[in-house]
């Protein structure tokens, strides 16, 4: 029997079908005189047409089922109209953040080899300067004028004929954010992305007509499958933490948006902003919050902003989303005050299809599932997931796959997320931090997300960092040294202690937060930091390892003692 088409993007010629005339994409173009946003508006009729076309131009220059394609366009229409082109085609986007630095991204579109490149003029002009990296590329297409182009030579050739791909076909290669490594490449499969629409739409209620703002680019992708107008924000998706949240908050409100997904950082801007304004949200219904952390206080925030909405934490990485997920309101009433005792953050139950299950924590590769010793309830060990929105391998790294991947007796692959954490008595999953950030010290390990809950209840903390200084020799040469921990605290803005007055009575302050559980009481060693270095896809991931290093080169660590 022939398996069935998997491809995300029959989704939007169905839609075409069923509601032509229905707004598929809002992309901002400008303002008016009294400061609305002006709009480009394409519906799914046009959307589906328009990507036809683009996909028969990209067929002429060369482009076939299995093409690598590298994307250098910006996050908006022209993405989503050439990502679906590919699908069509049964091509594969290679999709790189960014921001991630010049060395990184070169690194990212070595290994992945694109055969093409499709990019604005500047991208391509990059790509002749630095051509070892992009030496693959064989076929270029600039995205202005050759979609012009597309339109107006191809847009009346009726429907592009759709590749059959199948559940295990490569689909899209999408980067990691690199917060505790070099980016990798993930290998997503057309199976895959069907899988996440289904457990998306499912688990939280979704409905055809609604209206989403994505703040990451990728999850516009989605929208089409799930019948929702994509609102394009106006922010630079190399920085997403600089977001003006006047343009965010008048974009939800002029276009009625019901669905929103971005990053703890960014909602907490937006939150400052509505507090400030007296601005509440009426119109969404539900606020995702993922990438990092999600503290109880920025849930507390946005009670009064969503008057008519709720918060959700889904739990996630690139290599596997959504895990399990939790709605604000059994945070506030049955997680939260654990987490500000240091417990962890809770990010709920599994979602239907995923199984989770927690190891004992291995530094080392663990050829099969049945070797892995599991954790009792309530016993913190290292995170690892299956099902169908499970990624089985990364691009060109299998030494990275041999470390992240776990065969089962059935031969099905189960992903070590690098994180840690346990359940709890009712089977909530709570998250501790990542395995790599973890600190070893004489009296055992502290876990990141454990540890930095105490300190962010100071009023003047905007957030901190566990790390590890003073690496010494542990009595045995060949193990694992331990190491002394300290807290880094990078404060709210205008509280940065300069005068050593206010420093002394900072740190006695943070001192006496943690002497109150026995998880902190002995870290001893404080720092302050004007701005932690963090993940380039959110700027909500701290990058703790990058930050113990430059403490530890500038400031040799000396108790209770802080030098900037």
């Amino acid at each position: 029997m022939e398996e069935e088409l998997v491809n995300i993007a029959r989704y939007l010629p169905e839609m075409a079908r069923r509601s032509p005339e229905r707004c598929a994409v809002k992309a901002p173009t400008g303002r008016e005189p009294g400061g609305a946003i002006r709009y480009r508006e394409c519906s799914f009729a046009e959307l589906d047409a328009d990507t036809d076309a683009v996909a028969r131009l990209l067929v002429s220059r060369g482009v076939e089922r299995g093409t690598r394609a590298l994307l250098m366009v910006r996050p908006g229409l022209d993405l989503i109209q050439i990502c679906f082109a590919l699908f069509k085609i049964g091509a594969v986007p290679v999709v790189i953040d960014p921001g991630m630095g010049y060395r990184n991204f070169l690194q990212c579109v070595r290994r992945s080899e694109p055969q093409a490149l499709i990019a604005i003029p500047a991208a391509q002009w990059l790509s002749r300067l630095f051509f070892p990296a992009f030496r693959s590329v064989q076929t270029r297409v600039t995205v202005a004028p050759a979609f012009e182009t597309a339109r107006a030579k191809h847009i009346d050739e009726g429907p592009f004929p759709m590749a059959a791909t199948r559940s295990e076909e490569l689909a899209a290669i999408l980067f990691t954010s690199g917060s505790t490594g070099p980016p990798k490449g993930v290998c997503y499969e057309h199976g895959m992305f069907e899988a996440q629409v289904r457990l998306i739409r499912e688990a939280y209620g979704i409905e055809p007509g609604e209206v989403d703002l994505p703040m990451l680019p990728i999850f516009a992708l989605f929208n089409p499958a799930l019948g929702m107008t994509t609102v394009v924000p106006e922010m630079n998706p190399s920085r997403p933490a600089s977001v003006d949240p006047e343009k965010i908050v008048r974009a939800i409100r002029q276009c009625g948006v019901t669905n929103s997904f971005g990053s703890p950082v960014l909602w907490d801007k937006i939150g400052r902003y509505c507090e400030g304004q007296n601005i509440v949200l009426p119109s969404l219904r539900r606020v995702l919050m993922a990438g990092a952390p999600v503290s109880p206080a920025l849930i507390r925030r946005y009670e009064k902003i969503l008057p008519n909405g709720a918060v959700h934490t889904p739990y996630g990485a690139t290599e596997a989303m959504p895990v399990s997920s939790i709605g604000g309101a059994e945070i506030l009433e049955h997680t939260s005050n654990l987490t500000e005792q240091g417990r962890g953050v809770c990010v709920g139950r599994a979602l239907p299809g995923v199984e989770i299950k927690i190891i004992h924590i291995d530094d080392g590769p663990i050829e099969n599932f049945e070797t892995a010793l599991e954790c009792a309830t309530g016993i913190v060990g290292e995170i690892i997931v299956k099902g169908h929105v499970v990624t089985r391998f990364y691009d060109k790294l299998k030494e990275a796959t041999f470390l992240a991947k776990i065969r089962d007796a059935g031969g099905e692959v189960r992903h070590r997320m690098g994180d840690l954490g346990y359940f709890d008595e009712a089977g909530r999953l709570w998250f501790c931090g990542r395995v790599a950030e973890r600190v070893r010290t004489p009296s055992g390990e502290l876990y990141t997300d454990c540890c930095e809950a105490i300190y962010n209840q100071h009023p003047d903390v905007f957030r901190s960092a566990l790390i590890g200084i003073d690496r010494s020799q542990h009595e045995n040469p060949r193990a694992d040294p331990f190491y002394s921990p300290a807290i880094v605290i990078e404060p709210e803005k205008g509280k940065f202690p300069i005068r050593p007055a206010r420093r002394k009575k900072f740190i006695a302050e943070l001192l006496a937060l943690g002497s109150k559980h026995p998880h902190t009481e002995e870290i001893n060693t404080i720092y302050f930091h004007r701005r932690f270095p963090v993940d380039v896809r959110h700027n909500a991931k701290i990058h703790r390892l990058t930050l113990a290093r430059q403490i530890n080169k500038i400031n040799p660590p000396r108790k209770k003692t802080l030098k900037n």
